[in-house]
C-alpha cells in the first residue's frame, strides 16, 4: 500500500493531488481554528470543509499542460505557494478585522502596510510556525529522495481530464452552495458567506471581478442615474427639533474618535474601580445628550467606515474601505467642506499615524479638511508610540499648540488609538487601576486601554476648560466600531452579568452598542433611550449647528428630530428596531426587552413587519452604495455648494500657514492664540504622561536656576 502511495507521488498527478490534500486540510484547519464562519449546520460545515479542493484542482492543472518535468513542478510549487501565501495573510487580516482581505486592500497594500508598522508582528502567534509543517516536508521527502520529478510527459488529455475534473468539483460546490444561500453571489451582505461557501481564492476572484465591475459602471454613469437616490432622500428626510436647531451655530465642534470603545464600558466597575470615571460623569451630565441605544454600523472597513459616515453621512462600502477605493477620487459632500462654506468654519484631523494610512492624505483633500496633523507634526519616538501612531496623552497635549492657532469657529476631530487592539500599554503608563482577571488576556488588556483612554480625555477637557475653548465648543464623542471580536466578548460579558454558557447572537448584537455623547455648555441634555447609529450622527450634527440638511444626500435621519428613523441597520443584513433585533443571517428574531427569541412560524404577523422593514433596511444601503459606487454625486450639487477642488488644499508648510493667517489678519483673528493676547495656551495643559516627565523636570529645573 505505502509502496503505490509512493510510487503515484512521484507522477505528476500523484504530486498535483499531494499538493491538493496539503492545502485542502491547511485550509480546514484554519477555518476551524482562526476564523469564525458561521456555520450553523451539517450541511454548511460539509461544504467549508470540501470549498478548498476544486479551486485547486484547477489551478494545479493548469501545470500539466507544460511539456518539461521541471519547470511544470516549478509552477506547480509557486501555485501552492501563493495560496498559501493568500491563506496566511487573510488569517492575520482577520485576527485584526475579523473580516477577509478586499481586492482594493491588496491593491492599495502599499499605502496601508505604512500605518501598520508592528500591527502585523503583534497579530502572529507562535503556534503560526505549524502552518509551515507542509513545506518542511516537502524538502524532507525531496532531499531524501522520497519524492521525485517525473520526467515523462504528461498527457495533454489527461490534463484537460484533470481540469475538467476539477471544474466539475468546484460546480458541484456552487450547486451545494447555491441550494443552501440562494443567490449567494448576486446579493452578498457579507464576505464571510462566499469564504465559508466557495473559499478563499474564490473570493479574491469574486471580489476582484467585482472592483472592475464597479469601476466600468462608474465610467458609464450619467446624471439622470440620481433621481431617484434624490427623491429617496426627499421622501425620508426628518425635519429638525426646533428646540435644538441652530443651537450650536458657529461654536466650534470637536470630535473625539473613540477607538474601539464599547458602550458596556460606560459605568462600569472592576474590582471596585471605574474603568472611565471621566467618561462616565461627561455621560451623566446634564450638559450632555448621551444615548444608551445607539450602534456602530461600520463592515469591513471599520475605523474608516465610521470616519466615512460621521463625514459624509454614507455608509462604507460593501466590502473594502471607501478611502481606499474610492474617497481619493469621488467627489463628496462632506462635513467640513459643508461648515465651512455655509459658517466660515476652519477644519482640522489630529492624528498619531502617518498621513499616508488608509490614504487619509488624499481624501481629507477630498472631503474639504484644511489641514492634517499627522504623525510628522509630533513627537514620533519609540517610547511615545504604539502600533497605530501616538498614544492618546501625547497626542492630545501636542495638538494644543496647533488647535490654539486655528480660526474660530473650527471644526477639529481627533483620532484616538491607544484603545486599538492589541491593547498592549506599557507598565509605565498604567495609573494603578487594576484590570480583570479573566481567562482571555485581550479582555483585560482591553480594560486598561480604556482607562487610559478615559484619562487622556479628561487632561483634554480640562486643558478646554482652562484656555476658555470649552466655553465655545460643542464637543463630540463616539464610538467607532467595537473593541472586543465575538469570541472574546462572552469574557466581558461574564463581568456585566451575561451569562457566558449562554452567549446568544441577542448578546453580540448588543455588543455592537458604542457611546454616542454631544455635550456642551448649557445643553439641555440627559440619557436618551432613541435607537440609532452611525450614519444618522452628521445630519444630527449639522442641525445643531443651523444648517438644514433637506438638500444634501445623506441617509441618516436627525437623532433629534421627532421624524427619526429608529431601525439600525448593519452590513450583515441584520438590523435593530426599538422592539425587536432581527438576526437576518440567522433567521433569528429577538425581543429587546428580554433577550428572548422570538418563534415567526407563531407571529406571522411580526413576521410580515420584519418583511417590510427588511425590504427599508436594503433600500437604504442601495442607495447609499449606488452614490458610491458610480460616484454620482458628480452630478448634484445642492443649492449654495461649491464641489471640493481638492487640489486647493495642501498638508505641507501648515505652521507657516497657520502663522501667515494670524498675522494677515492682526486684530481680526479668532484663533485662541489671538485671543489670549498673542501668547500661547500650552502651559495650561497638563498631563500625567511619564514620556513627558522628562520634559517637565527639566523646565522646573530651568525655572529653579532663573530664580536663584
Amino acid at each position: 500500500m505505502l509502496y503505490k502511495l509512493k510510487s503515484m507521488m512521484n507522477t505528476r498527478l500523484g504530486f498535483l493531488l499531494l499538493l491538493v490534500f496539503l492545502i485542502w486540510i491547511k485550509t480546514v484547519i484554519v477555518y476551524y481554528t482562526d476564523f469564525s464562519l458561521g456555520l450553523t449546520d451539517p450541511f454548511q460545515h460539509f461544504i467549508a470543509i470540501i470549498n478548498p479542493i476544486g479551486f485547486a484542482i484547477v489551478l494545479f492543472s493548469l501545470s500539466l499542460f507544460i511539456n518539461k518535468a521541471k519547470p511544470s513542478y516549478i509552477t506547480m510549487l509557486a501555485f501552492y505557494l501563493i495560496l498559501n501565501l493568500l491563506l496566511y495573510a487573510n488569517i492575520l487580516y482577520f485576527r485584526e478585522f475579523t473580516n477577509f482581505i478586499p481586492f482594493t486592500t491588496m491593491t492599495g497594500v502599499s499605502t496601508v502596510s505604512k500605518g501598520l508598522g508592528a500591527s502585523t508582528l503583534a497579530v502572529m502567534e507562535p503556534r503560526d510556525l505549524l502552518y509551515l509543517l507542509d513545506f518542511v516536508l516537502l524538502v524532507i521527502l525531496f532531499s531524501i529522495k522520497q519524492l521525485r520529478i517525473d520526467p515523462r510527459p504528461f498527457n495533454k488529455l489527461n490534463a484537460v481530464a484533470t481540469t475538467l475534473a476539477g471544474a466539475a468539483f468546484f460546480s458541484l460546490n456552487m450547486m451545494l452552495a447555491e441550494s443552501n444561500r440562494p443567490q449567494l453571489l448576486g446579493h452578498t451582505f457579507d464576505q464571510t458567506y462566499v469564504v465559508k461557501y466557495l473559499g478563499i481564492p474564490t473570493f479574491t476572484i469574486y471580489d476582484a471581478i467585482q472592483t472592475a465591475h464597479s469601476d466600468q459602471v462608474k465610467s458609464t454613469a450619467n446624471g439622470t442615474d440620481i433621481d431617484p437616490d434624490l427623491k429617496y432622500v426627499h421622501d425620508h428626510y426628518a425635519k429638525p427639533n426646533p428646540k435644538y436647531f441652530g443651537i450650536a451655530k458657529k461654536k466650534n465642534i470637536i470630535i473625539i474618535h473613540l477607538e474601539s470603545f464599547h458602550q458596556f464600558l460606560l459605568n462600569m466597575k472592576i474590582n471596585d474601580q471605574e474603568v472611565t470615571p471621566f467618561l462616565n460623569s461627561l455621560y451623566n451630565s446634564n450638559e450632555t445628550l448621551s444615548y444608551d441605544n445607539f450602534y456602530n454600523q461600520v463592515g469591513s472597513g471599520k475605523t474608516i467606515d465610521a470616519e466615512t459616515m460621521l463625514e459624509t453621512g454614507l455608509f462604507g462600502l460593501p466590502t473594502g474601505n471607501y478611502f481606499n477605493h474610492q474617497g481619493t477620487t469621488n467627489t463628496a459632500q462632506a462635513a467640513p467642506a459643508i461648515l465651512n462654506q455655509d459658517q466660515g468654519y476652519t477644519s482640522a484631523v489630529f492624528h498619531g499615524n502617518v498621513g499616508s494610512f488608509y490614504s487619509r492624505d488624499t481624501v481629507y483633500k477630498n472631503l474639504g479638511y484644511d489641514y492634517f496633523f499627522d504623525q510628522q507634526y509630533f513627537d514620533a519616538a519609540e517610547k511615545n508610540t504604539m502600533t497605530f501612531g501616538l498614544k492618546d496623552k501625547l497626542m492630545l497635549s501636542e495638538s494644543a499648540k496647533y488647535l490654539e492657532q486655528l480660526q474660530q469657529p473650527f471644526y477639529a476631530k481627533f483620532i484616538t488609538v491607544t484603545n486599538h487592539y492589541s491593547f498592549d500599554l506599557p507598565d509605565y503608563d498604567s495609573d494603578g487601576f487594576v484590570t480583570s482577571d479573566t481567562p482571555n488576556q485581550t479582555v483585560n488588556k482591553y480594560f486598561e486601554t480604556a482607562h487610559y483612554l478615559d484619562s487622556a480625555l479628561e487632561e483634554f477637557f480640562n486643558y478646554l476648560k482652562q484656555s476658555g475653548l470649552y466655553n465655545n465648543s460643542m464637543i463630540v464623542l463616539y464610538g467607532d466600531h467595537y473593541g472586543l471580536t465575538p469570541d472574546q466578548t462572552p469574557y466581558a460579558g461574564s463581568l456585566l452579568g451575561y451569562d457566558q454558557n449562554n452567549w446568544s447572537d441577542f448578546d453580540d448584537a448588543q455588543m455592537q452598542k458604542v457611546p454616542f455623547m454631544i455635550h456642551m455648555k448649557g445643553l439641555k441634555g440627559g440619557i436618551s433611550h432613541k435607537y440609532g447609529g452611525e450614519i444618522d450622527v452628521l445630519t444630527t450634527l449639522l442641525h445643531l449647528a443651523g444648517i438644514n440638511t433637506q438638500n444634501y444626500l445623506q441617509v441618516g435621519t436627525d437623532l433629534l428630530s421627532d421624524q427619526h428613523n429608529q431601525i439600525v441597520p448593519f452590513r450583515n443584513g441584520n438590523f435593530i428596531t426599538p422592539k425587536y433585533t432581527v438576526i437576518k443571517n440567522k433567521d433569528k428574531v429577538y425581543l429587546n426587552k428580554t433577550g428572548e427569541e422570538i418563534d415567526l412560524a407563531l407571529n406571522p404577523e411580526l413576521k410580515n413587519k420584519i418583511s417590510k422593514w427588511n425590504q427599508q433596511v436594503k433600500a437604504k444601503f442601495k442607495v447609499s452604495d449606488k452614490i458610491n459606487r458610480l460616484n454620482l454625486l458628480r452630478f448634484y450639487t445642492p443649492a449654495g455648494f461649491k464641489p471640493v477642488d481638492p487640489s486647493q488644499y495642501s498638508y505641507q508648510n501648515q505652521i507657516e500657514r497657520l502663522d501667515k493667517i494670524r498675522n494677515d489678519l492682526g486684530n481680526s483673528s479668532t484663533s485662541l492664540y489671538s485671543k489670549n493676547d498673542d501668547k500661547s495656551t500650552t502651559s495650561m495643559y497638563k498631563t500625567d504622561a511619564p514620556e513627558l516627565k522628562d520634559n517637565r523636570d527639566a523646565i522646573d529645573n530651568l525655572h529653579s536656576v532663573e530664580n536663584q
